[in-house]
């Protein structure tokens, strides 16, 4: 009889563990989309962008069969959870990645709740539609009504094209927003000044976002209907920001919204007008569903404010949330004018900015001025703040007495139901300075990408602080992978726990884990896709951790992660025009270049010039760089007796190894002091592309040997453009200008 009640027991365990499993099956598969006009390449999810919303209840074990349907490589790792190091799925850091026509399985316990997702973490897989929602219900939770909405950004052009043009210094992205800031616009509105100071501190058009998106989505749709819901029904939505480089204004027209949750974290419930959510940030909001016969608008409008996407809640007339009209750039533009200094440094200002507290780009929403201005994010602030903030130009002339209906969120509003102090141990304290280069796409973390840094080794059970300031000009979400972190703000204690920080130009933030996993790689990156592959992040790994079986080959498989921020990029500039060819080919990854230029003419009174140059910035804004190189050149005219220096000329016929410093000075302005092996001088000044309107440009170059050249082109496509221009060489021309 005990054997056949141990047996029964036995049984009894067994079923409860099977059903306390649950399975899905991913199949992930090239495929081609059309949203705008265009079919364009993608990846689907079980033939769907997103992918399935996979849904589980805490305790449960998830068990996902990954069947990778493509001719390559594949990954997805599982944002915010709390896993083995090794079902983590950064490929060549955690966990094997998927090859193409085979399966790999992953299996781990789910030891919490709340929103999260899941994506690609392969390359530029994430921005073609590789993700969708990971939803963990509580046991026995309270019955609500919900909805996912899980946002999302859309480019037609090829993620890897777009992650070239943003190093290539191509401004296309701002032409297609109608955001140059060129000089023609700061003329009309009276902000000459504005845009000449802006480019003497050698800064480009301000902007707040890097890419030009298409469309934005929720759920995959740029409207989406939830008519089921009845009128008066309180309904948490869960808020996720599945984007690959775009932050959201989140607001609704039924009024304010209860914050209870980020990051799959409750928080007390704060109500708010609106809130922005990072790039791969999750919030659960409740709101209430109007009356029969309305919907209203649950918007979610990009950061750049070209483009937005609804949820309708509610079924009827459609009432609309509160637009947000585009930004004012100039504005903006001025204040970064005086925060920064000529050497590209953000200045001190005499006051601490942290936690979202003090939006810079206030100044830039039109729906918010004066008063307003300065209300809008100040709970919470203390008043030594408030008194930095009145000191700081620009914003000297705002009451701060003002009383704003429109309640913006922040991390300081943000309060933990239960403590979260860690453990009773000592602290470890790292310091980051969030570093970047928007001129030539480098995104670092203390002047140093990832593949230029070791590991930081950390020890299971220590308290980790990290203190984190963003000197450039972009705002980051900072992302831990498994690992939650304290946001330590004014409620101490109760501070929230979050897995992705926003950061801010100017703030510094604090966050505090504790190293709670036993053994692995941990990757800490932010998480706006184009900054991590420039090499944004670092990684923590946990002293004495035992080999991963899934990566035999450690060295080798780490040496493809850094390989990300490695890359080299491939641009050109081809001029076909009445008078000759001239242009430049050029590869350039993070620290080095090599280019080769060319002036053709037609005939032999023009001769020809050519030049190669192998070289490497050198100073963390790399505006100092070395180079070596050639120059060859022939024409048929007597040389000028003697250059700038009072050296021989040698313009008609040169054939020479150079050695060269260049700097870009204030303005733009390209200085290349050289000397080759005769010992030749030559020194030359070159400014490019001066934005006169939208889509014309000046140029012009003048050097020590008497040749100089002034032309202008008009864009007429992404690859095309229409020039003419004057070489002291080659006399006159107009024609095509090819950019790539």
């Amino acid at each position: 009889m005990q054997k056949l009640v141990s047996i029964c027991l036995l049984l009894l365990s067994l079923a409860v563990q099977a059903q306390n499993i649950k399975e899905y099956d991913l199949y992930v598969t090239d495929t081609v989309v059309n949203y705008t006009g265009k079919s364009i390449e993608a990846i689907a999810i079980n033939g769907k962008i997103p992918g399935p919303e996979l849904h589980f209840t805490e305790g449960d074990t998830a068990v996902i069969r990954v069947h990778n349907m493509m001719h390559h490589e594949t990954s997805v790792h599982w944002h915010g959870l709390l896993l083995p190091n090794e079902e983590d799925g950064v490929p060549y850091l955690t966990t094997v990645p998927i090859k193409p026509m085979s399966v790999h399985t992953y299996k781990f316990p789910l030891k919490q709740s709340g929103t999260y997702w899941y994506h690609s973490h392969t390359m530029l897989q994430e921005q073609s539609g590789m993700y969708g929602a990971f939803i963990i219900h509580k046991k026995d939770e309270p019955k609500m009504p919900e909805y996912t909405m899980l946002l999302s950004d859309w480019t037609d052009l090829n993620p890897h094209q777009v992650e070239r043009m943003l190093h290539k210094e191509n401004d296309w992205f701002s032409i297609k927003k109608g955001a140059t800031q060129n000089y023609g616009q700061a003329i009309k509105q009276g902000k000459f000044g504005t845009k000449f100071t802006n480019e003497w501190k050698r800064m480009r058009a301000m902007d707040v976002s890097d890419v030009y998106y298409e469309r934005f989505f929720a759920n995959g749709k740029t409207d989406v209907e939830a008519p089921e819901f009845k009128p008066g029904d309180k309904v948490r939505i869960r808020i996720i920001n599945g984007s690959s480089s775009t932050y959201f204004w989140l607001n609704y027209a039924g009024g304010k919204m209860d914050v209870v949750a980020s990051d799959g974290s409750e928080v007390v419930p704060v109500p708010v007008d609106r809130f922005i959510v990072g790039t791969s940030e999750t919030y659960d909001v409740i709101v209430t569903i109007p009356p029969k016969g309305v919907a209203y608008e649950l918007a979610a409008t990009s950061e750049d404010r070209m483009g937005q996407t609804s949820l309708w809640l509610g079924k009827g007339v459609k009432q609309l949330a509160n637009p947000l009209q585009r930004l004012n750039y100039f504005e903006g533009m001025q204040m970064m004018n005086d925060m920064i200094t000529l050497g590209g440094n953000m200045k001190d200002i005499g006051m601490k900015m942290s936690l979202q507290q003090m939006d810079m780009n206030v100044v830039m929403y039109p729906e918010i001025s004066g008063a307003q201005m300065n209300e809008m994010n100040m709970q919470g602030m203390d008043s030594k703040k408030m008194d930095g903030m009145q000191d700081m130009k620009g914003y000297d002339h705002y009451s701060m007495q003002g009383n704003s209906s429109i309640v913006t969120l922040n991390y300081n509003m943000l309060k933990s139901p239960v403590k979260t102090t860690l453990p009773d141990k000592p602290f470890r304290e790292l310091h980051f300075t969030l570093t970047g280069n928007m001129n030539r796409y480098v995104w670092t973390a203390d002047n140093k990408t990832i593949s230029e840094t070791d590991k930081i080794l950390i020890k299971a059970g220590e308290n980790v602080r990290i203190i984190i300031t963003n000197n450039s000009m972009m705002r980051h979400p900072m992302h831990l992978h498994g690992h939650f972190f304290r946001v330590v703000n004014q409620h101490g204690e109760y501070s929230p726990l979050k897995n992705v920080l926003d950061i801010m130009p100017m703030e510094t933030d604090t966050i505090e884990f504790n190293a709670s996993e036993e053994y692995g790689d941990w990757f800490f990156h932010c998480h706006i896709l184009y900054h991590m592959m420039s090499g944004m992040g670092r990684i923590f790994t946990y002293k004495n951790s035992p080999p991963n079986p899934q990566l035999p080959d450690a060295a080798a498989a780490l040496k493809k992660v850094y390989a990300d921020d490695k890359r080299y990029y491939f641009s050109a500039d081809v001029g076909l025009e009445s008078n000759g060819s001239d242009g430049e080919l050029r590869l350039e990854n993070t620290r080095n270049f090599i280019d080769a230029e060319w002036r053709l003419g037609y005939n032999d009174d023009s001769g020809y010039e050519t030049e190669a140059h192998i070289g490497r910035y050198l100073d963390n804004k790399q505006f100092l760089a070395v180079y070596t190189g050639w120059d060859f050149r022939y024409h048929n005219t007597l040389d000028r007796e003697r250059n700038f220096f009072g050296q021989q000329s040698t313009q008609a016929q040169r054939a020479v190894a150079c050695l060269g410093v260049i700097y870009v000075l204030p303005w733009f302005v390209e200085s290349d002091l050289r000397v080759d092996h005769k010992g030749n001088v030559r020194l030359q000044f070159t400014r490019q592309d001066i934005p006169v309107t939208s889509r014309l440009r000046l140029w012009g170059s003048w050097n020590t040997d008497y040749e100089y050249s002034v032309g202008s082109r008009y864009i007429l496509t992404r690859y095309w453009s229409l020039s003419a221009h004057y070489d002291s060489d080659m006399g006159l021309g107009g024609g095509l200008a090819f950019t790539y």
